[in-house]
């Protein structure tokens, strides 16, 4: 058994132990008052689910393990320019412990020799149009992956529960180790006109992802590291990590379920908000004609988007209340490797010029940027100008988090996911007594 999987196990079943003693002795406990508000609002805030890898907190961000952003950039091994390896990151969610850059060595190594990617997904996948969206094509990727599910193939055979999360682990190790080539695959074959780029297994993770897209920039090797880590997580509630646990209570494998919340995280509302931040950029460059805005035009063409009834993208979001602690990360980034970038400088510029006029409106909750006011900026300066793309990129981190979410679930027992739902007429009545 290696280290990380040896790691996970002991610490699993302590904590199985644990939360069935809590449950057994404090199960009546009352963790929340739901509202109406809530009812009809989309769930917002209601405490329904046990996520282990990170919690988000309103004014402070993300918080994997306990460590902030800037402390997991500090404290996880880190890549040959100083930026954190996913890889650190990932055993981290697993273990709550910072690992040794050896051990994150050891994790690198393991998913070099979990990586080969099956043929049929590649001639899955060159069956379609190369014209379809990248995120389409993701999703099969992962679906064409299924049939060499560890878990499906287990269960079938009589898989005890206490050894759910065993089969859950491989699958999603497995899966992880997968997802660049698969992903860097959908990319070449789109817009580089099929001219792959095979792996170069000694690179880490994020290098090697980026090889395979085709750039061996050790700055654009750097962000990848540094985005592989920031979009790894951001707790359980969001609509794609909550579809992959919804679907894995199911005992669905984790090829089925992150799928699932693959085609999640493709809505507009939700990870696809990334290449609409960068699109309404360029739009907003091309209606005022010039490459270097003043903060004054930016001022206007805001107004007048808002005015057109649009929202400005990448500002807001359904918990924070502070600038998001990504869009910082990425900001300091940008101070370090990048100079003289008009894109980059715009960027600051609406950083500088949206809050103030979404603060005037007197009913934006969060007028600050998030994680995807940035990042598109970024990766049109090193040369990723394909938007359609960036929600791939994503799911490729996003990937971490979620599955690893994932096999703590299995370990710890959780059930089929079930809420309870009302009608309309419920609602009447409620609020008629």
């Amino acid at each position: 058994m290696e280290a990380l999987k040896q790691k996970f196990a002991a610490k699993a079943l302590a904590l199985y132990q644990e939360l069935r003693t809590i449950s057994r002795e404090h199960g009546d406990l009352k963790v929340d008052e739901v509202k109406l508000a809530q009812v009809l609002g989309g769930a917002r805030s209601i405490k329904m689910m046990l996520w282990e890898t990170s919690q988000l907190d309103a004014s402070k961000g993300i918080r994997f393990r306990g460590y902030s952003i800037p402390e997991i950039r500090e404290l996880l091994p880190r890549g040959p320019q100083g930026e954190p390896m996913p890889e650190g990151l990932f055993w981290l969610m697993l273990t709550d412990e910072i690992p040794t850059p050896d051990e994150v060595k050891q994790l690198t190594a393991e998913w070099h020799r979990r990586a080969d990617v099956p043929q049929q997904v590649f001639t899955t996948l060159d069956s379609m149009p190369a014209d379809t969206h990248p995120m389409t094509q993701f999703t099969i990727g992962i679906m064409a992956m299924q049939r060499e599910s560890v878990f499906a193939r287990r269960y079938a055979e009589g898989l005890a529960k206490s050894d759910y999360w065993d089969a859950v682990y491989e699958d999603s190790m497995n899966l992880i180790a997968r997802l660049p080539r698969v992903a860097a695959y959908i990319y070449r074959r789109a817009f580089k006109d099929g001219q792959h780029i095979e792996p170069d297994t000694s690179l880490d993770y994020s290098a090697n992802y980026a090889h395979m897209l085709g750039s061996d920039d050790e700055d654009f090797r750097s962000l990848m590291r540094l985005y592989l880590t920031i979009h790894a997580d951001h707790e359980g509630g969001n609509a794609s990590a909550h579809t992959v646990h919804l679907v894995g209570s199911t005992l669905s494998d984790p090829y089925l379920a992150f799928s699932a919340g693959m085609n999640a995280l493709a809505g507009p509302l939700h990870g696809l908000a990334n290449q609409e931040v960068i699109k309404w950029i360029f739009e907003m460059i091309d209606a005022l004609g010039t490459q270097t805005p003043t903060e004054e035009q930016i001022a206007e063409y805001v107004q007048q988007t808002l005015d057109e009834g649009k929202v400005i993208p990448g500002y807001g979001h359904a918990v924070l209340r502070e600038p998001d602690p990504r869009f910082t990360a990425q900001r300091r980034f940008a101070e370090q490797y990048i100079s003289g970038s008009d894109l980059i400088t715009t960027v600051w510029k609406i950083f500088d010029v949206v809050p103030p006029i979404l603060q005037s409106l007197g009913k934006v909750k969060n007028p600050w940027p998030n994680v995807d006011a940035h990042s598109g900026a970024l990766l049109v300066h090193y040369g990723y100008s394909e938007f359609s793309y960036y929600t791939v990129l994503f799911g490729v981190s996003r990937a971490l988090g979620v599955l690893a979410a994932g096999i703590w679930s299995r370990a710890l027992g959780m059930p089929l996911e079930r809420p309870k739902s009302v009608t309309s007429e419920w609602v009447r009545q409620q609020v008629s007594k």
